[in-house]
């Protein structure tokens, strides 16, 4: 069902309109009046003839005309006759600010779960319960109990915390930031996050999509459908909460290292999502991407009249890994003829601190001319006879010109600059309080455009034997056994063309050695527990055994020493004797799947220190080839993988596709809910990856 009677309702019907101010009910029909809403204002109470000049009504059906749009501000015990009155009388948008539901307990969770039950019967679409409202500058709609509505603009918002909104929409105002839109949606009963970014791709007055969330309840459709939207419009989103690992036990690396900012940060990536920390990072790349053209690429000119806040631009630019743009001859030629001979004429141009508006403008032209420029920042410090003003008018003409090259604006200083910094906000030039700012919004720009330009996603998919894991993965299933086994797991890799080492099990010191006899010295010696995750941490590994007496003395001291280490009731059946593989680089391959985004891919240095390097990149699964090559280069073991001071490489397209096969593995079996490849070993280039050590979980999914 549409949202559109939220984003410009004809009639706004307020129940729980109050005449006592400082009362919601009141606050909300004050701000409708006062900002201007040109349609029909209905407040209903029962026990009012008029509010604000407006006359009251006993209930919806005495209005005598269905409202657009219904805001309930009533006792939380009366919002489900509201709602039922509501669908009775045919009204389709509603929005519920009324707290005291599901946040307080059962009792508020069974009540919500009332409202959307009434909601889904009648065809309503409900924003909220527990929620700020909703404010459309364009339509003048503030049907809110927020402040001062915002000016006009093309940025829509959209936040699961009232409270922030409120802040946001007082920042705003001091910023002259406009918007298209802005949204609380509270509890989200109804109308969740998904439906409003819908909503707001759709909505063709929203050039930029901003907003705050504390979780996404269905993450799956939520990146598909944020991918979609991120190819024409930019969306800036902050999430919180994320700090802290899940509760869960995780069986695996990858679960453990696999918290919810890795989930989302992923899940962002893939999306093309832009992350932000805080609600000014927020705002600084929020102006941007709404009043600026995208950069075609990541060279960076600096235009200051002074040298220090010129260097702390261009140390900026190195540490977000743009460039400073090399100014073409010709322009350098024509700074040269009009600024004065102790002027800079390199990037960053330095017009000198006696540099008055007209100086900056010639420079702001003629750089913005230059085919090696792509963004431009202009730094202005306030000197005795600095024009702050007149410097912001030549730089808002310089925006309004046919460059098609975003212009950003530092302007350092307080009452001096206040002047110029407003009239460059009147004329919808980004402006920052330091030059780092201003550059971190340039990468998130150059970001956002390089992940728009990405390939098309191409999935590549591997002949596989599907039969053979089915069935082991069915058996376990069938038995209620969660962990699979490392033979069984090695031939689940197996089925997806990994190369595992040879090896058997062995109950006593005699089969191990005959095994070893058969396998060929050396040979590795494995602890044989299900009940034992991490072997190393209890000596259940030994490597490098070269004859029959190390093999026995080894098997002999694991069977001793081990049972005092782990608790009474572990299982032991033996010991997995496998050939010992040549020498490479370990690497660790894994995957989490998380309940809202599915499978989390995880690549990283491998061996016993995994958790504690935690060296490590995260992607959602299903990965193609660049995706895949992408994990690898966002660690610090890609360096130590190509090779340095002398050492040989290894073979870096074999780890791309051992990830793409694993992706297709667990993408193919929902039932797979963590596993670890770990180690990897990998030698150099045209040599086979072996899989060396493996785990998994598995879980029944539910149809």
């Amino acid at each position: 069902m549409s949202l559109e009677g939220f984003f410009s309702p004809q009639s706004v019907a307020v129940v729980g309109a109050s005449r006592d101010k400082g009362k919601v009910g009141y606050e909300i029909v004050v701000n409708l009046v006062r900002d201007g809403y040109a349609g029909k204002i209905f407040p209903v109470n029962p026990k009012a003839d008029q509010i604000e000049g407006l006359r009251c009504y006993p209930n919806l059906a005495s209005i005598g005309q269905v409202p657009d749009l219904v805001v309930v501000v009533v006792p939380a015990k009366l919002v489900a006759g509201v709602l039922q009155e509501c669908g009775q009388v045919g009204v389709k948008s509603v929005v519920v600010i009324t707290a005291g539901f599901k946040e307080v307990g059962p009792e508020g969770a069974r009540m919500e779960q009332e409202l959307v039950q009434t909601a889904r019967l009648h065809g309503i679409r409900m924003i909220g319960p527990n929620c700020l409202g909703v404010m459309v500058p364009g339509h003048s709609l503030n049907a809110s109990f927020g402040g001062k509505l915002p000016r006009p603009g093309n940025i829509g918002y959209l936040s699961q915390s009232g409270a922030l909104l409120a802040a946001i929409l007082d920042m705003a105002n001091a910023q002259q930031i406009g918007f298209s839109a802005l949204f609380s949606i509270g509890n989200k009963a109804d109308v969740d996050e998904l439906d409003m970014l819908k909503a707001l791709g759709e909505n063709d007055a929203t050039k930029v999509i901003a907003g705050y969330l504390e979780n996404i309840t269905n993450g799956v459709a939520f990146v598909r459908e944020a991918e979609r939207i991120s190819q024409t419009k930019p969306i800036l989103l902050m999430k919180s909460g994320g700090t802290a690992a899940g509760a869960k036990a995780a069986s695996s690396h990858t679960g453990g290292l696999a918290g919810e900012e890795a989930v989302y940060d992923s899940a962002f990536i893939r999306a093309g999502i832009v992350r932000c920390d805080s609600i000014t990072t927020q705002f600084d790349y929020a102006q941007a991407f709404a009043y600026q053209p995208l950069p075609a690429g990541p060279n960076v000119a600096v235009i200051t009249n002074a040298g220090g806040p010129g260097i702390m631009a261009a140390d900026a630019v190195e540490r977000q890994g743009l460039t400073f743009a090399q100014l073409d001859k010709r322009t350098e030629a024509s700074l040269a003829r009009t600024l004065p001979p102790a002027a800079n004429i390199h990037n960053p141009v330095d017009v000198l601190g006696d540099a008055l508006a007209d100086r900056y403008e010639f420079a702001l032209q003629t750089v913005l001319g230059d085919p090696n420029v792509h963004s431009a920042i202009v730094l202005l410090t306030p000197q005795a006879m600095t024009q702050a003003a007149e410097t912001a008018q030549a730089i808002a003409r310089a925006a309004s010109g046919r460059h098609g090259k975003p212009i950003l604006a530092c302007f350092l200083g307080a009452d001096s600059v206040a002047q110029g910094v407003k009239i460059l906000r009147e004329n919808r030039v980004p402006t920052y309080d330091s030059p780092e700012a201003a550059v971190r919004t340039i990468h998130a720009m150059v970001d956002y455009v390089r992940w728009r330009s990405r390939p098309r996603r191409v999935v590549r998919l591997f002949p596989v034997n599907r039969h053979r894991v089915e069935r082991i993965v069915d058996r376990h299933i069938r038995r209620k056994i969660r962990e699979v086994g490392e033979m069984e797991a090695k031939e689940i890799l197996e089925a997806y063309g990994f190369v595992t080492p040879e090896g058997e099990l062995a109950a006593t010191a005699d089969q191990a050695v005959s095994i070893a006899d058969q396998l060929g010295y050396p040979v590795v010696l494995k602890i044989w527990s299900p009940d034992i995750i991490h072997k190393s941490d209890v000596g259940g590994v030994k490597v490098g055994l070269a004859s029959p007496e190390q093999v026995r003395d080894a098997f002999d001291l694991m069977m001793y020493r081990i049972p005092k280490k782990v608790p009474a009731d572990t299982e032991i059946l033996g010991v997995l004797v496998q050939q010992m593989v040549r020498k490479g680089r370990e690497v660790i391959l894994g995957m989490s799947r998380d309940p809202q985004f599915g499978p989390l891919m995880m690549f990283g240095m491998g061996g016993i220190f995994v958790e504690v390097l935690k060296d490590v990149a995260f992607y959602l699964a299903p990965l193609t080839g660049d995706e895949a090559r992408e994990m690898l280069m966002s660690t610090r073991t890609y360096q130590m993988l190509k090779g340095v001071r002398g050492q040989e490489g290894v073979d870096i397209d074999a780890i791309a596709e051992a990830l793409q096969r694993l992706s297709q593995l667990v993408t193919e079996f929902p039932q797979i809910q963590e596993m670890d490849i770990n180690p990897l070993v990998v030698g150099p280039p045209g040599t086979t990856p072996i899989a060396v050590d493996a785990r998994m979980s598995v879980e029944a999914v539910k149809k």
